[in-house]
């Protein structure tokens, strides 16, 4: 029986262990099973178009297994028989089918209107004819982008500039009476029905009860995290304050969260009762902005004790650390944050600014050249050049 008191340190590392950073990467190739096994443990990977560096739903699976082959990705992904599809979870995901039932309720709520979501539906009602003239579209001719739909109005400001067609389709996309059949190109989404693209036994698997969704989707996200405050576990698939105070209740009433203290932390904290605590975690890796581990500020805040924000939206005058950081991991640590950018032309990982966190050792500029060259060849770059900004750059310049 775990203990119900945990020190900042025990619980980084339980945090760690469930995230899949406590154990070594896979010494040979990676293969697509390693990968997929990956996504099922975090149970959802967040898309992301910006492109600086990589596609953010690259980066966690290179993060954690090393140098994979992209195109794997891509496969299980965007494939034929693709084990993941698209949906709204944490933001826009990737996630395990097994997981698309659990989801429909967001569906309804979106093709009801519910909080969030009325836009959603006012347009779907107000354009009715419209968008049953794209669905008879799509039924007709397979999957489309929605730039092949020449229909309605061009994009004029007002939902990012989206044309009446990309509304519609997405707003399709959100209540579920749409999928993501592929990607094309640039990253454009291809829709398609789902009874056309998604397996027949996803299709015909019955629709749990709102309720019963929640709980699983709860006891997904305290097993992708080991240990979890409640809005921790709400943050994890973007669930709804409604409800899972009793939802929790239940999972603890069940044996499959166990409440604990943990030193530091002012909320009640949960923990999962299979959850691995090692003494020690040795890892190096560099994390994607939007990585299920420090997606959630406060969280990351909390942990690390690392204040982290993206500064993608900041003018470039008021940025603090630069246009795309990642924090480098090392140990169970944030020990630094480059600023990168990926020179394809010139075949170059540019390191625009570095920086090191107060308790950095002499060991972690090393660390962290040896993680960017690493990075640098995944990403089919020749080499790495550190910029002078930043108080770690010349001691990374001497390492790389």
């Amino acid at each position: 029986m775990p203990k119900d008191k945990l020190t900042a340190g025990e619980a980084r590392r339980i945090a760690l262990a469930a995230q899949g950073f406590a154990a070594p990467r896979p010494a040979g190739p990676v293969a697509k099973r390693q990968l997929v096994k990956l996504v099922d443990r975090l149970g959802v990977v967040q898309i992301d178009s910006v492109n600086v560096v990589s596609r953010t739903h690259y980066l966690p699976a290179f993060s954690r297994l090393g140098a994979y082959p992209r195109e794997l990705l891509e496969e299980v992904a965007w494939g034929k028989k693709r084990p993941l599809f698209e949906y709204w979870a944490h933001e826009a995901s990737l996630l395990p089918l097994a997981s698309q039932p659990l989801f429909r309720w967001r569906m309804q709520d979106a093709h009801d209107g519910v909080g969030a979501w009325k836009g959603v539906m006012r347009f779907l009602r107000e354009r009715r004819d419209f968008v049953d003239k794209v669905l008879q579209e799509i039924q007709a001719r397979g999957p489309m982008s929605a730039s092949e739909l020449e229909m309605g109005q061009k994009g004029v400001g007002g939902w990012w500039g989206w044309s009446d067609a990309k509304r519609a389709v997405e707003c399709l996309f959100w209540t579920g009476e749409l999928t993501t059949a592929t990607r094309r190109g640039t990253f454009e989404r291809v829709y398609g029905l789902p009874e056309k693209v998604l397996p027949r036994a996803v299709i015909e698997t019955p629709t749990p009860s709102r309720e019963d969704a929640h709980r699983e989707l709860y006891r997904q996200a305290i097993r992708a995290m080991g240990i979890a405050t409640s809005k921790d576990l709400r943050d994890y698939f973007r669930m709804p304050v409604e409800g899972a105070k009793a939802r929790m209740a239940e999972l603890v009433e069940a044996g499959e969260m166990i409440p604990v203290s943990v030193k530091g932390w002012r909320e009640q904290a949960y923990l999962d009762p299979a959850a691995k605590r090692p003494r020690r975690v040795d890892a190096t890796a560099l994390l994607s902005p939007f990585d299920n581990l420090i997606w959630f500020r406060e969280r990351t805040e909390r942990m690390f004790g690392v204040r982290y924000r993206i500064e993608i939206y900041t003018p470039a005058e008021k940025r603090t650390h630069g246009y795309y950081v990642l924090p480098f991991l090392e140990g169970d640590a944030l020990t630094a944050r480059v600023d990168l950018k990926s020179d394809r032309k010139a075949g170059v990982l540019i390191v625009q600014a570095s920086h090191a966190e107060p308790w950095a050792t002499d060991a972690t500029p090393v660390r962290l050249a040896a993680e960017l060259k690493l990075m640098a060849g995944w990403l089919g770059l020749d080499s790495v050049r550190v910029e002078k900004k930043g108080e770690l750059a010349g001691a990374l310049r001497e390492a790389i």
